[in-house]
């Protein structure tokens, strides 16, 4: 990240677009070339051309393809040498926690009623106890799926083009308190308390998991364009939830001018304000701001919506989150409400196909969990049982987080292959293959390739680690990765990875990120083709 010294211009268009795309990390340089390992298949003149662009000029390319069924190696380049995965690396850590939970996993999130009933009065507190829900109802669909857009909201500030999912992020809080009130309370004479002891929220992972998250510990900010030139802004937000303001003092400028939209917030976050411009007649702008303490926002939250339902507390409403009210043990006190999640295999895919990186580090400290530890550090040892057991070569695999963001993260792309292999192994090799972007579908994949003979025909998990190169202001890429499955034939299914380290856009504009993105799933596409015996 730039120093705190105002920077350059340049610097600060750099600055801008340090967390591009999907899981960006540290840019790390240096990289060792080593002699790649003979081709078993002459390599498609296609790939060859984009390998050699100028832009890849000092980077290492590896690729590594195979059928899992055989075990027949159609392509390896650098196979055995460490990549920089990027957001690949939540094909390791995502494996894990699925694993561990199971696809069928659902989170149980309860409220118990600590104290004694007298009629429709509760004498005590009403305590939520956070269960690692990642969405805690916020994103569920009528049907139990779980919703996601092409460019999730958590990257709102980063990459232009995020937006929302039309679902109310506040549902599971609501259906928690229209259940207390069907429980027969109408009034608290207590407090509400969140429990949050599942595990310690661990800051060596970056973004923090939370016992309790609702729409990701963020706040959406939609700004739209005034009526004309010169007019203010419009500007939206959610969830409403006292005591967070949300101020705006963005104009309308004329169509075609740039839309700049700064977010400011207070110390504790709830005094948020947004300045700049938005042209006449754009899209929807959307910004994202951080909620600090998701504890103290979820019991408000809760106090609202028991409110909304004709609950009445007699806490006040905001506040922190009183832990020291919590007993030791719910026995004999019962369950009020709760709410339950859609299945594992739901969560598995929106963070797979968005890149949710609060979602890969939350498997951590949920491997933890299943493991009887409120450290998050302690899933890792799971993670490794689990990658023993899938027969991937752990020694080839390094991970200091859940996302891929992390500047230890190394995988080899036989190590991704292998994690790759064991999935298809199994039953749930379709349910995992198609949680993976589709090639022109879905996810981080969607708008790649989208008319060419290989849409619909690749599944793969995409990773980017960019930072800016001031020296040179330019975005140094780290990494482009993307490894899944190439359909060869219809039910036949290669493992492979493909991806750069070390690449470099021509300036300080992200478009050049988005570019080289193309180029790493156009490889995937001539992969695929070459495969099915097409061109």
């Amino acid at each position: 990240m730039p120093p705190s010294v105002t920077p350059r211009p340049a610097r600060r268009r750099i600055a801008g677009t340090l967390c591009v795309l999907l899981a960006v990390g540290v840019v790390i340089t240096g990289l060792v070339q080593a002699a790649p390992s003979a081709t078993p298949r002459a390599l498609d003149p296609r790939i060859t051309a984009i390998t050699r662009k100028p832009e890849y000029r000092h980077a290492q390319w590896g690729l590594f393809q195979q059928n899992p069924r055989t075990g027949k190696v159609s392509q390896s380049q650098y196979a055995d040498q460490f990549f920089i995965p990027g957001s690949t690396a939540k094909l390791f850590s995502v494996s894990g926690a699925w694993h561990t939970l199971g696809g069928d996993h659902h989170f149980v999130t309860p409220v118990h009623a600590v104290g004694q009933r007298r009629n429709a009065t509760l004498k005590g507190d009403l305590d939520l106890v956070a269960q690692g829900d990642l969405t805690l109802g916020g994103r569920t669909r009528k049907d139990g799926t779980v919703a996601y857009t092409t460019i999730d909201h958590t990257y709102a500030n980063d990459i232009p083009g995020a937006t929302l999912t039309p679902e109310n992020p506040l549902a599971g809080i609501d259906q928690l308190a229209r259940q207390v009130r069907a429980a027969g309370i109408r009034r608290v004479d207590g407090d509400v308390v969140v429990d949050a002891r599942l595990f310690r929220p661990d800051p060596a992972l970056d973004p923090v998991p939370t016992p309790l998250i609702i729409n990701d510990n963020v706040l959406d900010l939609l700004t739209t364009p005034g009526a004309a030139a010169g007019t203010p802004a419009g500007l939206d937000w959610r969830p409403k939830v006292a005591p967070y303001r949300v101020t705006s003092s963005v104009r309308t400028v004329a169509a075609g001018r740039p839309s700049d939209i700064t977010v400011r917030s207070s110390a504790d976050g709830t005094r948020i304000q947004l300045s700049g411009t938005i042209a006449e007649g754009s899209a929807p702008v959307l910004r994202i701001s951080p909620v600090k303490d998701p504890n103290a926002f979820g019991r408000t939250a809760l106090i609202e919506a028991l409110q909304r339902a004709g609950v009445e507390v007699r806490a006040k409403a905001v506040g922190p989150n009183p832990v020291r009210r919590l007993p030791r043990t719910y026995q004999g006190a019962p369950t009020v409400a709760r709410y339950t999640s859609p299945d594992f295999a739901q969560y598995a895919k929106l963070i797979f196909k968005v890149s949710h990186n609060l979602g890969a580090n939350l498997g951590v400290c949920l491997m933890a969990t299943s493991a009887g530890s409120t450290d998050c550090a302690d899933g890792f040892p799971v993670l490794a049982k689990f990658l023993d057991g899938a027969q991937v070569d752990r020694k080839a695999v390094q991970l200091a987080d859940g996302r891929g963001g992390n500047p230890a993260d190394r995988t080899t792309p036989r190590a991704v292959a292998q994690i790759l292999t064991y999935w298809q192994r199994t039953p749930e090799a379709r349910r995992f293959r198609t949680a993976l972007p589709i090639l022109g579908v879905d996810g981080s994949l969607a708008d790649s390739c989208r008319s060419c003979p290989s849409r619909g025909k690749v599944f793969a998990k995409t990773g980017t680690a960019a930072g800016g190169d001031f020296l040179n202001d330019r975005l140094a890429v780290g990494a482009e990765t993307t490894g899944g499955y190439l359909e060869t034939r219809k039910g036949h299914f290669d493992v492979f990875f493909a991806g750069v380290n070390g690449a470099a856009t021509p300036d300080a504009d992200i478009n050049g990120v988005l570019s080289i993105g193309d180029d790493v799933a156009d490889v995937a596409a001539y992969l695929q083709q070459q495969s099915a015996g097409g061109k």
